[in-house]
Formats: structure tokens, C-alpha cells, sequence
């Protein structure tokens, strides 16, 4: 007589990322412990905040190699009862920023750079950036019995180096989430010094981010593009400026941030961060989200340079690594075929 046996899942990448680097994704809410890991330097006039405990990454001993190891510490006081928006209050204060400028997104360069077409059948991109929306929204809503993340529909979308794919995950997570019936997106180019989430839309570009922290007066609809797709606006890099860093680190950045989410309680905003190795404006923007997902390239990032990033990383309170570039075996998961497939 033949036993039934249950058929394994096959993790997400989420999942896959946190085993890989030794972190705990089913102890409620991944995080990772910067206490051990270098300190971020100090820049002048601008004192270093002590970062909010959450998900962070400890590291920890191995007879191979040191790894990851997930500590949850106290968080800071939250919401007690869930809330599909938790500033929703704040919101209704003034009405939302309208976009002035128009664009539509190039479907055919999306499809050529294998990434999420809107508008087409599910692929198996699409779903697994539907498992990497779903723990994102998870977080902030306080869904699942989790506390209300603080600023938890900010994400911060970051890597160690260039070339890990934090761009291509920032794009195909907002085409994702702008699907959603009960939330919009805003996505934000906040690499300034080599912006690519216009190139990557095909978008036509024009004043944006800088060009708003830079000048208060300038009509803040004028930084954003409507796109075709109802739900997901996007707000350009704009000029570069020789204080970039100092600018994201002032308090005009907050208002902004605060400005952009007026009007509208359920907006997610996705900032496409600076490799973080690279470039220092990716530490200041980590103290003004609630969520960071680290980008990992299978079989290129190294831990030494992810460790390193993430101790840079600290002033965000949340941090999950998400596996990009995985090569999945013949008997792996093949998501997007069944909705092709006829009958149940």
C-alpha cells in the first residue's frame, strides 16, 4: 500500500535569501541585528542616529563560516489595533499632489529585459514578486497577527554593489503593487548619481527628486510622471547636486516624503536606493523608510560585502534580503504555467 506524502513547497526567495545567509524567515518577521557590525560613520553636521532595532542581522559563529543569525529585539511602540492604512488621519489633512506630466511605460523593453508586463498573462516574475508584495504589505498593515511596522510603507530597495539587480527588483515591485484595488505606488529614482528606473520604464525624464529637496518653492506635481498604469506614479533622480548627501539627510527630505503621501492613505512609495558600497546617500535614505529589502545576486554577493552593507544600513528598523538571479532546477517550481493550462 502506497503512503501519501505531502509535496514540499519550494521556498520563495525571500526564504531562499534568509537560508542562504544563515537568517530565521519563520520567526514571525525576518530582521536582521546591526549591533555587532561596523558602526555608520559619522558625517560632518550631520550626528549619526541610533537605528531602531527590528530585523537585523547578528552575526554569528559557524564551523564554515560566520552567518547571519536573527535577533528580535523590542520595537518601539506601535498601533495596537491592524489598520489597512496607519495614516490614514494624516492623510486627510490636505489633498493629494497631482502629477503634471504624462508618460507611458514601453511594454516591449519591459518584456525584453525579462521583467513584469503589465497587462499580460502571469508569469512566473510576477508571481514571485507576488510572494515578495505580500510580505511587504504583510509588515505594514499589521496583518497576520504582526504589530504595525512604523513607516512601513516606505521601502528602501538597496544592494551592496552595482549590478545586483536592485533596479530590475524596484521597477517589477512597483508594477506589481500598483495592481493592488486598495493601494497605489510612488515610485522614486534615488539613485542620484546613476539613475535608471526612467531608462528601465522608458519614461521620459525631467525634474525629480533633487530638484524638489533643492528648491521648496517648486511645484511639487511638476517632479512626478502619471504613468498609464492607474496606480503607480514615479518620481524622477532630477539634477544631480554636489550635496546630494546633505540634502537627503535634512529635514526637507521627511517633509517631502510626508508631502507625497498627503491625500492618499494607501500609498506605498519604493525608493530605488544607491548601491550602498558605493555611493553614501544610501545610508541617509535608510533612516527614512521603514522597510529595506537587501538584493542579494546568487553566486556573486559576497557575505563580507553584505555584512558590511547592512551594518552601513542600521537607521532603517526592518531589513530582508531578497535572492536575485537564482537558477532553478529541472524540478523546481514552474510559476505562470498554470494559468495557462485548461481545466482544474
Amino acid at each position: 500500500m502506497n503512503e501519501h506524502r505531502p509535496v514540499k513547497r519550494t521556498p520563495s526567495l525571500l526564504e531562499r535569501a534568509a537560508d542562504m545567509f544563515g537568517t530565521d524567515p519563520a520567526a514571525g518577521a525576518p530582521t536582521i541585528d546591526v549591533s555587532g557590525l561596523p558602526e555608520e560613520p559619522v558625517r560632518k553636521g550631520n550626528a549619526k542616529k541610533k537605528a531602531e532595532p527590528e530585523a537585523v542581522f547578528t552575526p554569528a559563529p559557524s564551523p564554515e563560516a560566520e552567518v547571519l543569525d536573527p535577533v528580535v529585539e523590542a520595537a518601539p511602540a506601535v498601533e495596537a489595533a491592524p489598520k489597512p492604512s496607519p495614516r490614514k488621519d494624516i492623510a486627510r489633512a490636505a489633498p493629494a499632489v497631482v502629477a503634471t506630466r504624462q508618460g507611458s511605460i514601453d511594454r516591449e523593453r519591459l518584456a525584453a529585459r525579462g521583467m513584469i508586463v503589465p497587462g499580460t498573462a502571469v508569469s512566473g516574475i510576477s508571481e514571485e514578486y507576488r510572494i515578495v508584495k505580500r510580505e511587504i504589505i504583510r509588515n505594514f498593515a499589521g496583518a497576520g497577527n504582526r504589530p504595525v511596522l512604523p513607516r512601513g510603507h516606505r521601502v528602501l530597495i538597496g544592494s551592496a554593489n552595482p549590478g545586483e539587480g536592485k533596479t530590475f527588483s524596484a521597477v517589477n515591485l512597483a508594477l506589481s503593487l500598483a495592481v493592488e484595488t486598495d493601494h497605489d505606488v510612488l515610485l522614486i529614482d534615488a539613485d542620484i548619481a546613476k539613475p535608471s528606473v526612467l531608462e528601465a520604464l522608458g519614461l521620459e525624464d525631467g525634474p525629480g527628486l533633487m530638484d524638489a529637496l533643492a528648491d521648496p518653492h517648486l511645484p511639487l506635481g511638476d517632479c512626478l510622471i502619471q504613468t498609464d498604469i492607474a496606480g503607480l506614479k514615479v518620481m524622477p533622480a532630477g539634477t544631480q547636486h554636489m550635496h546630494d548627501t546633505e540634502l537627503l539627510a535634512s529635514a526637507r527630505t521627511e517633509t517631502l516624503l510626508a508631502q507625497l503621501e498627503q491625500g492618499a492613505p494607501g500609498r506605498i512609495i519604493i525608493l530605488d536606493s544607491p548601491p550602498v558600497l558605493a555611493a553614501s546617500p544610501a545610508a541617509v535614505l535608510a533612516g527614512h523608510v521603514g522597510q529595506l529589502i537587501m538584493v542579494v545576486r546568487a553566486d556573486e554577493t559576497l557575505e563580507s560585502a553584505l555584512r558590511d552593507a547592512i551594518g552601513l544600513m542600521g537607521a532603517c528598523p526592518h531589513i530582508q534580503l531578497l535572492l536575485n538571479g537564482v537558477k532553478y532546477s529541472p524540478g523546481g517550481r514552474r510559476f505562470g504555467t498554470y494559468y495557462g493550462q485548461g481545466g482544474a
